[in-house]
């Protein structure tokens, strides 16, 4: 039987170091522990994180292409985690705990079976190849083609969606009373929170963003190198490394999913929050309108707690000085009667932002960028709304 194998990165950073004993708070995916006194419930819930890694001999991406992801998929299997998490939140529940050997629900197989390393699993690695060559970007190449076209990422496919155990097969059926203008909604957020290294002045604002209920982690890294943040102890940032190539997984016969592997069954890695790349992208869900609601209440707080900048800000109109709105967006419609927008700090640094017009060099990008904020918002069809800059 073929065996997980690490690669060089995981070795090197030694990430089976037992969780520390400290009494300082853990925060994971907004909510506290006390590593002292909770901790197998810190490990449970680490543990019942969707974990998706390098896999091998999966069937050949487009029929030729490559049979492993290893050394090349690290940022799509990351992509895959906070979207995984999503869905969990969205079907399961944030309290929604996996144990091992045990049966599991239709939604969980549905959600596991979307994310399955063959062609016709809607989020799985052959689908995001096949989206980024339509863009004409090579499959080893590929960053996360849901952060720059959110529909597409949740299109229906030709021919319906088929069904898996009475459901969905990785996005079940929503109710009828959940048909309504509001959609749960996953929001993406890019930012980069320095030049090389991330600016201190960010990293208590970084943190506080693992406490709010709404947070989905932060896909980030090292150059080359991406990890899938879940939460921080004191300095460290805890993450999920997909830096592990396991096999290929195939259903049973009963449609039932060998599904340890998808789930990290060891201490989690940490990394010094210094460490990280400034390149990151921050990730919530609000599964209803008041959970978005709070979400804007408890932002607007973050952007004023003394001792540390905000990584981004929301503003009730368009501040006047910008020109175009390329750094903007509105996240909710006029008719809702909000007016509530997301201003990156993407091109923060530890000078004051520009506040001028856009270099000449940029001008040619804004037209097709206005193209894409149309596309943002998808009314058919959808799991929930995917927003991104």
């Amino acid at each position: 039987m073929d065996a997980a194998t690490l690669t060089y990165d995981t070795l090197r950073f030694g990430e089976f170091e037992d969780f520390p004993e400290t009494s300082e708070p853990v925060w994971i995916l907004g909510k506290e522990f006390n590593a002292l006194t909770e901790r197998d419930d810190i490990l449970s819930d680490v543990t019942s994180r969707l974990w998706f890694t390098y896999r091998k001999n999966f069937p050949p991406i487009g029929g030729t292409g490559p049979t492993s992801d290893t050394g090349w998929g690290c940022m799509l299997r990351c992509g895959q985690m906070i979207l995984g998490e999503a869905l969990v939140c969205r079907h399961l529940g944030r309290d929604w705990r996996w144990v091992r050997d045990q049966p599991q629900r239709d939604e969980y197989i549905s959600i596991l079976n979307a994310f399955l390393d063959k062609k016709d699993s809607y989020y799985s690695l052959h689908q995001i190849a096949q989206m980024g060559v339509g863009e004409g970007k090579p499959i080893e190449r590929l960053c996360m083609p849901w952060l720059d076209y959110g529909g597409a990422a949740c299109a229906e496919p030709q021919g319906g969606m088929p069904k898996h155990n009475g459901c969905l097969e990785g996005a079940c059926a929503l109710a009828e009373e959940e048909t309504t203008l509001w959609k749960p909604l996953v929001l993406l957020i890019p930012l980069r929170l320095g030049l090389s290294d991330i600016n201190k002045a960010y990293i208590e604002t970084l943190k506080q963003c693992f406490q709010l209920p709404q947070c989905l982690g932060v896909i980030g890294g090292k150059p080359n190198s991406a990890h899938y943040f879940i939460g921080y102890v004191g300095d460290e940032l805890i993450y999920l490394d997909p830096h592990t190539t396991q096999p290929a997984v195939e259903p049973c016969e009963d449609s039932q999913v060998p599904d340890h592997t998808y789930h990290s069954q060891h201490p989690p890695c940490r990394m010094h929050i210094c460490e990280i790349d400034p390149s990151i992208a921050v990730g919530f869900f609000c599964r209803t309108e008041d959970d978005f609601d709070d979400w804007c209440m408890r932002i607007r707080k973050v952007s004023h707690t003394r001792g540390g900048l905000p990584m981004f800000e929301l503003v009730d109109h368009q501040p006047s000085h910008f020109a175009s709105s390329v750094d903007v967006l509105n996240l909710t419609t006029d008719e809702a009667g909000i007016q509530s927008e997301v201003r990156c700090g993407h091109c923060t640094t530890d000078k004051a932002p520009f506040k001028g017009n856009f270099p000449d060099v940029r001008r040619d990008r804004i037209h097709d960028f206005s193209d894409r904020l149309e596309r943002f918002f998808d009314s058919e069809d959808e799991e929930f709304e995917i927003l991104s800059l």
